[in-house]
C-alpha cells in the first residue's frame, strides 16, 4: 500500500504518541529511584538523629565511624557501641520518623548479647495508631555486640503512593494511545469502506448506462413509428417508457456526479449573479412540472452574490422539489429574502408532511431517506439534500433546518455579502 497524506499523518502521529509514552515510563522510573534515594538518606538521617539522641547523657563519645549499615532495601542495621536503655528506642525512632515526614510502617529490634538473640522487636503502624503492635522477627548480624535493627516492610508502596501523579498522568496517555489506535482502525475501515462503496456505484451506474441509452434509442425509434402513433395505447405506453427511461437516467447522472465531486474537487465558475431572478426562473420551470404548486416570493428588493450560476441553480430547485414531492395537500412553499448582519437569508418554508427532530440533523448525509409512507412513494437517493450541501460547503455557506411550528419544514441558506 503507498504511503499517502493520511497514512503519513497516522504513522508520525503514532510515533509521536509512543515516544511520549516511553519517554513517561522512563521519567516514571527514574522518578521513582529518586524517590527511593530520598527516602533512604531521610531514614538514614533520622537513624542518626537517633544515635545521639541515644548518646545524650552518657560519658560515652558519639561513633567515629558511620555506625548506620543498609543491609537491603528496606533493612537498616545501626551500630551504637554503646548499652541503652530498650525503652526509649522506640519512642526516639517513632518521633525522628515522624520529625522527618516518614509515616510509613516499620519494625524494629535490638541485639541482647548476654542471651545471643534479637529482642524487645516491635511492630509499629504510624500510619494507623490504633493498630495493635506485634513482635517480629529479626536475623542476627554477627561481629556486633551493641546495635539495633530497623525495617520498613511497606518502604516501595510508601514511596510509590507519593508517584501518584506520574502513574495517573501514564495511565492517561495510555489511554489516549488505545483510543487513538482504535480511531486510526475505525478511520481506515471507514476509508476501506467508502472506496468499496464508491466503486461499487460507479460500476453499477455506468453498467446501467448502457442498456439504458439502447432503451431509450428503441423507444424514441418505435415513437416515431405510424402503427405506434396511430395506436393511442401503444403512444402512451411508448412515452412512459421514455419519460420513465429519462427520470432513471436523470438519477444515474446525478449519481455519478456525487461520486466524482467525492473523488475530486468541483470547479465552481464564480461570477456576479441577481438572486430573484434565478428564483424566479426556477420557479417558473417547477409550475410546468407541478401545476399544482405555489410558489411565493418574499423580497424587498433584488440582491447580488457571487456564485457558480449552474449550482446555485441546482440548490434552488432542489430545494423547491423537494418541497413539493414531500407534501400530501396542495403544495404552498414560501420564499422569502432578508438581510441580516451583512448576511443574505434565503428561507423555504412549505406546508408538506415535516420532519420529525431526531431525523433533522441528517437530512443533509449522504443516501439518508426518511423511512416513511412518502418517502416510499417519491423516486430517488438521497443525494439532493447532500448535494446541496456539498456547493454550500463549496461557496463557504450554511444551511440548515428546522421544523415549522404547524407543519412543514424551513430550510435556511445564509450567504455571507462582501462589501
Amino acid at each position: 500500500m503507498k504511503f499517502n497524506r493520511l497514512n503519513t499523518i497516522i504513522l508520525l502521529g503514532l510515533v509521536a504518541i509512543i515516544g511520549i509514552l516511553i519517554a513517561q515510563l522512563l521519567w516514571t522510573k527514574k522518578a521513582f529511584t529518586l524517590e527511593e534515594k530520598k527516602f533512604s538518606q531521610t531514614a538514614h538521617i533520622a537513624l542518626l538523629e537517633v544515635v545521639k539522641n541515644l548518646y545524650q547523657g552518657t560519658s560515652h563519645e558519639l561513633p567515629s565511624k558511620n555506625p548506620i549499615e543498609k543491609i537491603s532495601n528496606d533493612y537498616y542495621i545501626v551500630n551504637v557501641e554503646n548499652d541503652f536503655d530498650p525503652e526509649i528506642l522506640e519512642f526516639y525512632l517513632t518521633s525522628e520518623f515522624e520529625k522527618r515526614g516518614i509515616t510509613t510502617d516499620f519494625e524494629y529490634a535490638m541485639y541482647n548479647c548476654q542471651s545471643d538473640e534479637m529482642v524487645y522487636g516491635n511492630f509499629v503502624s504510624l500510619s494507623d495508631k490504633s493498630k495493635p503492635k506485634a513482635k517480629v522477627y529479626f536475623p542476627k548480624h554477627k561481629n556486633l555486640v551493641y546495635y539495633f535493627a530497623v525495617r520498613f516492610p511497606k518502604e516501595t508502596s510508601y514511596v510509590l503512593s507519593s508517584l501518584q501523579f506520574w502513574f495517573v498522568l501514564s495511565f492517561a496517555l495510555i489511554v489516549i494511545l488505545v483510543i487513538y489506535v482504535y480511531s486510526i482502525f475505525t478511520i481506515l475501515q471507514q476509508k476501506k469502506y467508502s472506496e468499496l462503496q464508491r466503486d461499487f456505484i460507479n460500476n453499477m451506474t455506468h453498467e446501467f448506462k448502457t442498456p439504458l441509452s439502447s432503451i431509450l434509442i428503441a423507444s424514441n425509434y418505435l415513437n416515431r413509428q405510424e402503427k405506434i402513433k396511430s395506436d393511442d395505447k401503444l403512444e402512451k405506453y411508448t412515452e412512459i417508457i421514455i419519460n420513465q427511461s429519462n427520470k432513471l437516467n436523470h438519477h444515474i447522472e446525478k449519481i455519478l456526479n456525487i461520486a466524482k465531486s467525492d473523488n475530486s474537487p468541483l470547479d465552481l465558475h464564480l461570477k456576479e449573479l441577481s438572486v430573484v431572478s434565478i428564483i424566479e426562473n426556477v420557479v417558473e420551470n417547477i409550475r410546468l412540472k407541478y401545476e399544482n404548486a405555489t410558489v411565493h416570493i418574499h423580497t424587498l428588493k433584488d440582491y447580488g452574490i457571487k456564485a457558480d450560476e449552474f449550482h446555485f441553480t441546482n440548490i434552488i430547485y432542489n430545494l423547491i422539489d423537494n418541497s413539493i414531492k414531500y407534501c400530501e395537500n396542495k403544495p404552498e412553499i414560501h420564499v422569502a429574502l432578508s438581510d441580516e448582519n451583512k448576511t443574505l437569508k434565503i428561507e423555504f418554508s412549505d406546508n408538506g408532511i415535516g420532519i420529525a427532530k431526531k431525523n433533522l440533523s441528517f437530512i443533509f448525509d449522504k443516501f439518508y431517506r426518511i423511512p416513511s409512507k412518502k418517502s416510499n412513494e417519491v423516486n430517488g437517493f438521497g443525494l439532493g439534500l447532500y448535494y446541496v450541501k456539498k456547493i454550500c460547503i463549496l461557496h463557504h455557506w450554511k444551511i440548515n433546518a428546522r421544523s415549522n411550528p404547524e407543519n412543514g419544514i424551513t430550510i435556511t441558506l445564509l450567504i455571507p455579502q462582501k462589501q
